[in-house]
């Protein structure tokens, strides 16, 4: 037979505990309902929230300058175009750097004057060949030595010339009556070889103005550049280019350029660094000065004893 366990009876605090649960239960507020925000939102409203967050984070970052103080391409590019130009012009006034300048250019002209010459007398060369030749046929002897005449003129004038221009270049110039007398002996006879086929004609229906301009061109040209040529050259040795290596040609500062560089030539000398008697080149190497003042401290050192 089965026995049932009966129900204990609920104690006085259970019934107050169940009564309070029971009073805040009727009490309790009912919650709110969760309303979607998203519900009936369109496209326009989503873009429109967008623009509008994004014009806020535009108005944060355009607040802060860092930007701006970036350098650019194009700045940094035209920065160090202008630093390069600022170096370029210091180095200009470095009297090195005028030395050498004036070197390269005194080299270009006399290149372009002997170039300019040698093509001068080319050119004078057919009319005195004519006047040579007066009248020999093609390949005789006498047609064929005729070539030669000018030629010769041109190589002793071209030793005159190319002696006082070089002479003139390192600062002493050769001021001989005897050698201008010769250059205008060369120059006279090549001028009426080229002139006398054209003067000298039967009649003056057979006289060319311009044939007689055009063969006398050459040897106009050619005084032009003997006459020229030394002159621009001694004006070249004297240029200073305001350093201890200035090439002045005459002049207290001239003397004293040179005496500093005498001693400097000594000091190298004790020191073994040069020979007892150094050539102008050796002292022109080592003392980075011009050929005219080389030359002179080589004079100066010559009277050293030994």
């Amino acid at each position: 037979m089965s026995t049932t366990t009966p129900n204990p009876e609920p104690a006085p605090d259970d019934v107050a505990r169940g009564l309070a649960e029971l009073e805040l239960l009727a009490n309790a507020t009912p919650a709110a309902p969760v309303v979607d925000t998203t519900l009936g939102e369109t496209k326009r409203v989503r873009q429109l929230r967008a623009e509008v967050a994004e014009a806020h984070l535009l108005a944060q970052l355009q607040e802060d300058d860092t930007p701006l103080l970036l350098d650019t391409v194009k700045v940094r590019k035209r920065r160090k175009q202008a630093g390069e130009a600022a170096r370029l012009h210091q180095l200009a006034q470095d009297p090195t750097m005028r030395a050498w300048q004036a070197s390269r250019m005194r080299r270009l002209l006399v290149t372009g004057a002997m170039v300019a010459l040698a093509l001068a007398l080319a050119w004078s060369t057919v009319g005195v060949q004519r006047f040579a030749a007066d009248g020999a046929n093609p390949w005789t002897p006498t047609w064929i030595i005729a070539w030669l005449v000018e030629p010769f003129l041109s190589l002793a004038l071209m030793v005159v010339v190319g002696a006082r221009a070089y002479a003139s270049a390192n600062g002493q110039p050769i001021d001989s009556p005897t050698l201008v007398r010769i250059e205008w002996l060369f120059l006279a006879l090549t001028l009426s070889m080229n002139a006398w086929p054209h003067l000298a004609v039967p009649s003056f229906e057979e006289f060319s103005v311009s044939q007689l301009m055009l063969h006398m061109l050459g040897p106009i040209v050619t005084v032009a550049i003997v006459t020229a040529l030394p002159i621009i050259l001694a004006a070249f040795s004297s240029l200073d280019h305001g350093g201890p290596t200035g090439r002045g040609a005459t002049g207290g500062s001239y003397r004293a350029n040179v005496d500093a560089l005498t001693a400097r030539a000594r000091a190298l000398i004790a020191a073994g660094e040069l020979p007892e008697q150094p050539s102008a080149t050796r002292i022109r190497q080592a003392l980075g000065c011009g050929t005219g003042p080389a030359s002179a401290v080589r004079d100066a050192l010559k009277g050293d004893p030994a």
